[in-house]
């Protein structure tokens, strides 16, 4: 029997000292014959294979069982160097330990080999090299060869067990990373004459709708899906189309989710054509136990140099490109989007650093006039908050304000903003006694309203900053005004007893259910922009017919409500001309002014213009 390998030079079959003549049986001087020829017995008959060796690695005497395992006699293989016999020549840190203990160097060896058996089976063996009796300079080495075969096959079973998911026998998470991480830690092959290649791709999937398969059907019925979702997966991969079957690993990563990784990708299109093979292969019904069940999946997939990119990063990208798949709509693939990422890392750094910006003092106003379309008067402003970013530079509201209404600091933030716009407006009213006062607008999110005590906070902003609560206007969107009941609903008409007037903002956008309107404590409409838009001119066009009949309606039935109309996006002066013909009471726009300083504004209060528009108005940009 040899080893699986040979090693160079003296080690490569006979070890140094082959070929001398047979060593003869030591024993200590003065031992008992009776209980050498008891230990020679033992040797003899024992079922561990042993062989006892010189202090030059050959074999004094073996015994049957070691005779057996190599498939030969005992007595041919006393005087063989037992290194050749099992493979401890093979690499040169065996071979250097091995040594060690025949020279007395070192006190116990031991390591494991494949061996090959004359009938051309192969065993697995633990080898321990240990002194006779301390020292193998006087005593001489035993040498024992354990089959260890049924411990590793046992040890390969349970590790299979270990690394495949039970349920669908695709290997799991933990066999995955594994491979992953070889993967991107192993260089590829590069042939000099070919492009280079080093890619690595991964589609990303999840069962869209296979919870409600388990609630309604039971967990076994889920099961026998997840077991057929897997053979369908594993015959995309295997078909793939890329001449190499089998290559890809296909894993149940846990509950629905699925990964097919792609080692040594071609290309984007590689991955793109595979995404669509499961798509199309999901897509057929399938029947388990008389039941026919149909699923969809939605992918994320992700390809790219396998240089520089870690398991972290790539599943990190893949984890977020199947969000994008399933807010897309679900049932498709979606390839991960370097800038689309980007943005979305741009808005976790936004909402990380939210909190501790608005405690820091980081955001401003600006104002934009609600002018009177009538006189041309500027008859108040609505604030709008930009933020300061030290990064990112002077953001407007729509980067940052829905961001603040999903982790709340929207309360902290409003609050800070409906206090500065009061406080200015009390200071434009003082700095001009003889003009008539602004009103000041503020939106309001509809957080603001179920999270805090909006009319408490308030009434304590218009008794602090002596602000009249008639010239304070709060705006709500459509949406949140006609959803409104409960609480929101009190607070409304809490805030509109006290005196502040309620604005319906983009108006015409949302429900527009003009029944409920009607038992609103609302004051002020303000119609979207998308309606004042088709009043305008544009590259020869005609203003829409139906746009000014549908706003002309709109302002006929706010006035009859006793409500006021206010005018978003007025950009020119035939479209204001044309909304003071219907009626409409207000106008905020480019045409008058973009949202500027409060010092700006100060300028603006009391002068007008014929046309409409205030003499101090800003150019249209």
């Amino acid at each position: 029997m040899s080893g699986t390998s040979e090693g160079p030079g003296p080690r490569a079959g006979r070890a140094p000292g082959a070929g001398r003549p047979p060593v003869t049986e030591r024993h200590a001087p003065g031992a008992d014959p009776s209980e050498l020829r008891d230990y020679r017995a033992a040797f003899q008959v024992s079922a561990l294979a042993m062989a006892v060796l010189d202090h030059e690695g050959l074999v004094v005497s073996a015994n049957d069982a070691l005779a057996g395992l190599l498939g030969t006699e005992a007595d041919i293989l006393a005087t063989q160097p037992a290194a050749g016999l099992v493979d401890l020549a093979s690499d040169d840190r065996t071979w250097h330990a091995y040594r060690d203990v025949l020279q007395g160097r070192r006190s116990r060896f031991r390591c494991t080999r494949r061996l090959k058996h004359p009938d051309g089976r192969s065993l697995w063996a633990e080898i321990t090299v240990v002194p006779m009796d301390g020292s193998s300079a006087n005593g001489g080495v035993l040498l024992s060869v354990a089959d260890i075969s049924d411990r590793r096959e046992l040890r390969k079973r349970l590790r299979h067990l270990q690394m495949h998911d039970p349920v669908t026998r695709l290997p799991n998470r933990t066999l995955f990373f594994e491979r992953l991480s070889a993967a991107l830690d192993t260089p590829p092959f590069q042939d000099d004459s070919l492009p280079p290649h080093g890619r690595i791709g991964l589609c990303y999937l999840d069962l869209d709708g296979f919870k409600a398969v388990n609630d309604t059907m039971g967990h076994r019925m889920g099961d026998r899906l997840l077991a057929a979702v897997a053979g369908r997966l594993t015959d995309c991969a295997e078909h793939d189309g890329s001449g190499r079957s089998g290559s890809h690993l296909v894993a149940r990563l846990g509950g629905d989710e699925f990964a097919i990784l792609v080692e040594e990708s071609t290309g984007t299109a590689q991955l793109t054509e595979l995404a669509n093979a499961v798509l199309a292969a999901l897509q057929q019904p399938f029947d388990l136990a008389g039941q026919r069940l149909s699923v969809s999946a939605s992918i994320g997939v992700v390809e790219r140099a396998s240089a520089g990119t870690s398991p972290t990063g790539l599943m990190q990208a893949a984890d977020t490109t199947l969000y994008w798949a399933k807010e897309d709509g679900k049932a498709r693939w979606t390839l991960f989007d370097p800038e689309r990422n980007a943005h979305r890392m741009t808005r976790q750094a936004l909402s990380s650093t939210l909190r501790p910006a608005v405690e820091r003092g980081e955001f401003t106003l600006e104002y934009q006039p609600l002018v009177c379309m009538a006189d041309g008067t500027v008859r108040g402003v609505e604030a709008l908050v930009r933020w300061n970013h030290p990064q990112f530079g002077l953001l407007p509201p729509n980067r940052f304000v829905a961001i603040a209404e999903e982790d709340g600091t929207i309360v902290q933030l409003g609050r800070w903003v409906l206090r500065t716009a009061c406080r200015q407006a009390r200071r434009w009213q003082l700095d001009h006694p003889d003009e008539p006062p602004l009103f000041i607008s503020v939106n309001v999110a509809v957080r603001q309203v179920w999270d805090s005590d909006l009319v408490a906070d308030v009434a304590e902003i218009l008794a602090d900053t002596g602000l009249d609560a008639g010239l304070l206007q709060l705006e709500l969107t459509e949406s949140a005004v006609m959803g409104s009941a409960g609480r929101p609903l009190r607070a409304l008409q809490a805030l509109s007893d006290m005196g502040v007037r309620i604005a319906i903002d983009d108006f015409g956008t949302g429900y527009s259910n003009l029944a409920y309107l009607s038992r609103l404590p609302v004051s002020v409409l303000k119609l979207d922009g998308s309606f004042v838009r088709g009043f305008r001119y544009d590259g020869g066009t005609h203003p829409s017919p139906a746009d000014e009949t549908i706003v002309e309606a709109m302002v006929q039935l706010a006035h009859r409500l006793g409500l006021t109309v206010t005018a978003e996006c007025v950009e020119t002066a035939g479209q204001a001309e044309r909304l003071r013909r219907i009626g409409c009471d207000t106008g905020q726009g480019w045409l008058y002014s973009r949202a500027v300083a409060p010092e700006r504004i100060s300028e603006l209060i009391g002068e007008k213009s014929p046309s409409g528009s205030p003499a101090g108005s800003l150019p249209r940009p």
